[in-house]
């Protein structure tokens, strides 16, 4: 299926045994402790291949956010252009790059974000992807609206994955989670928006047209333009 230029793939991992095996390592060793202890992340490899790993290959969910200090996540109201994402819960992704995205970008400063992560699922039952698309208001993309922050590990079992959506003959796989129950934090990890490996490719939108910008999301149209 060929889908606009807009959406991003994965980079090349480069993720051998040896990788796999220090990554497992170092989120066991964290996870031992016990608390929410901040990782300790001193790997000659990038932090998204870290978590990428753990949400690809562990029962770990994952939440960025700009607080570094989140002892108890609670269900909250969202406010989102789809039902499953505007619902009073615990949100969360099942992939790395995607949890990052939300780390990196000051809310202080950004109105509005359009983003999704997708797995395209064909008749044949072929899988493609993950595929992105990362963007914030246009007005402050130029004063790159950036910041550290932190991805939780969540326990991947209280949380509900969105079910897919008609893509054409295919099927999207998307990688939001949602809890409706408290979820207790296992572990964090600092990051810095160097660590993002999409943020040249973060696109900027004008906050009122969202629903134009989450409708070529969903059909596959091309990104729209400026007026």
């Amino acid at each position: 299926m060929m889908l606009p230029d807009y959406w991003l793939t994965r980079p090349s991992e480069n993720v051998d045994e040896r990788t796999q095996i220090a990554f497992d390592e170092l989120l066991n060793t964290t996870l031992r402790i016990g608390g929410c202890p901040t990782i300790p992340f001193a790997l000659p490899w990038s932090k998204w291949q870290f978590l990428c790993h753990v949400a690809d290959h562990h029962d770990i969910a994952l939440h960025g956010s700009g607080d570094p200090n989140i002892a108890l996540f609670e269900p909250r109201q969202s406010h989102d252009l789809n039902d499953f994402g505007n619902q009073k819960a615990v949100y969360a992704a099942s992939d790395g790059l995607w949890a990052m995205f939300f780390a990196i970008v000051d809310r202080q400063r950004v109105t509005s974000v359009a983003n999704a992560c997708i797995r395209v699922e064909e008749e044949s039952g072929a899988v493609h992807g993950p595929l992105y698309v990362f963007s914030v208001s246009q007005s402050a993309l130029a004063g790159q609206p950036w910041r550290t922050g932190t991805v939780y590990l969540l326990p991947r079992k209280p949380f509900t994955t969105q079910p897919p959506m008609a893509f054409g003959s295919s099927k999207v796989q998307i990688a939001q989670l949602a809890s409706f129950v408290p979820v207790q934090p296992l572990a964090k990890l600092t990051v810095t928006p160097e660590d993002f490996p999409f943020l040249p490719q973060i696109r900027g939108h004008a906050d009122e047209r969202l629903q134009e910008y989450a409708t070529a999301l969903q059909t596959g149209a091309p990104w729209p333009k400026d007026v």
